[in-house]
């Protein structure tokens, strides 16, 4: 009779597998843990101000750490405004955000504003005040400027295709062209725009977005409302 055969896993290998998981599930941890620490001290301080060991202190890493699981710091800044466009915790193209698939399954003009001044106002409640310590530190960080500019040219570009889904419609007036309609969109979504009415006037967010409705309505639209 021939000997019976057993086969088995290397022993240990459900262990290793296990091992490695929690060891991702670790890592991603601390990458948060840093990411909340130089939002922390990027808002209180400033880009300038702002060290990769303060950051680490705040994180209660080490400095080594923050540069492993995220980068040096205009990294960290650049993953904190690629997060707050996003909403999420990863960047996500344009187009493929939630906001973005609303606005083009939304089934007139006005409804297609509506989607976009509502997601203006939560968006740029996250984005804002790191925009305005981007402004500032844009000038000296040869990184950050190319951040802003980058950023800029996104913003210009997603609202061109904007002006097309709403062009799409017939509803708007007749003697504004695309770029002319992306622009007037593109002045008013920005970030001073939102920090000088939420921030320094006091108006809620709620109030804004019913605001840029109202005004990119009576603007851009044919029929405004009455």
């Amino acid at each position: 009779m021939s000997p019976t055969v057993k086969t088995s896993e290397p022993s240990g290998s459900g262990r290793r597998r296990y091992d490695t998981s929690n060891r991702r599930a670790a890592a991603e941890q601390t990458r948060e843990r840093v990411l909340a620490a130089a939002h922390e001290r990027f808002l209180a301080d400033g880009y300038a101000a702002t060290t990769v060991a303060a950051v680490a202190r705040a994180a209660g890493v080490a400095a080594d750490t923050v540069y492993a699981s995220v980068g040096r710091k205009p990294a960290l800044f650049r993953e904190l405004v690629e997060r707050a466009l996003s909403g999420t915790a990863r960047a996500v193209p344009g187009r493929e955000r939630d906001y973005a698939v609303a606005l083009r399954a939304a089934p007139d003009a006005r409804a297609k504003l509506a989607v976009y001044a509502g997601a203006v106002a939560a968006l740029q409640g996250r984005l804002a005040p790191l925009f305005l310590v981007l402004r500032e530190a844009a000038a000296a960080e040869p990184e950050l400027a190319a951040l802003w500019s980058g950023i800029a040219e996104r913003r210009a570009r997603n609202m061109r295709e904007l002006a097309d889904d709403l062009l799409v419609t017939g509803e708007l007036r007749s003697d504004l062209s695309r770029d002319e309609i992306a622009d007037v969109i593109w002045t008013m979504n920005s970030a001073e725009y939102y920090a000088q009415l939420v921030v320094e006037r006091g108006w809620s967010p709620e109030r804004f977005a019913d605001w840029l409705l109202d005004a990119w309505s009576r603007l851009l639209l044919a029929r405004p409302p009455r």
